[in-house]
């Protein structure tokens, strides 16, 4: 099972023994209330309970902050309870999954600026932020150009995928992916005075 609420949506992912289930929902917000009903909806049409799964898989981002900790939040807390591994995957990865290699995969990061990261045949490079790329090969993404390839498959197939090739493999805990500070300040105010 995986899911991905790292940008406007709910999608979920079932890979079955003889087939795959997808769904996704474009939802500007409520993703952590329809997340869960969601996952209920995919294991029942495909005929499975939560005691079924052998493993999950979840988006990790760049993406939408508080998205990305949603789907974080949830994937742990489920791995936890069911007792079975969870595998986390950036958007960066899924998107130049199935493309062919060299490729470069180019997200919008807004305020001028995209996340870069170079997938070889021998593996993918660092992703970083940059102010602009022009590729000199093929290229995803959202920011990709006009010659940008199209993903190979819908996003959360791809972070299921992946996540059922990594989970026979020891994983770290999902945690969001970020190349970017939080939007966010720490108040400038100083802390109250305790008195005794």
């Amino acid at each position: 099972m995986a899911f991905d609420t790292s940008g406007p949506h709910c999608a979920a992912a079932l890979l079955l023994s003889d087939g795959l289930i997808l769904r996704e929902e474009q939802m500007a917000t409520g993703q952590a209330e329809r997340l869960i009903p969601l996952l209920d909806e995919v294991l029942a049409e495909g005929g499975i309970g939560w005691s079924d799964l052998k493993a999950l898989a979840v988006g990790t981002g760049p993406g939408n902050f508080t998205g990305v900790r949603i789907a974080v939040a949830a994937a742990r807390g489920m791995s936890l309870g069911l007792g079975i591994p969870a595998v986390g995957v950036t958007r960066l990865e899924a998107l130049a999954h199935g493309l062919p290699r060299p490729l470069v995969v180019v997200e919008d990061a807004r305020r001028g600026q995209v996340y870069v990261q170079l997938f070889l045949p021998e593996g993918p490079g660092p992703a970083h932020l940059a102010d602009r790329v022009v590729p000199a090969c093929a290229a995803t993404g959202s920011a990709a150009g006009a010659k940008a390839l199209p993903p190979a498959m819908p996003l959360v197939e791809a972070i299921a995928r992946i996540g059922a090739v990594r989970a026979g493999t020891p994983q770290p805990r999902p945690a969001p992916f970020y190349l970017r500070g939080a939007d966010a300040a720490p108040p400038s105010d100083p802390p109250p005075v305790i008195l005794p």
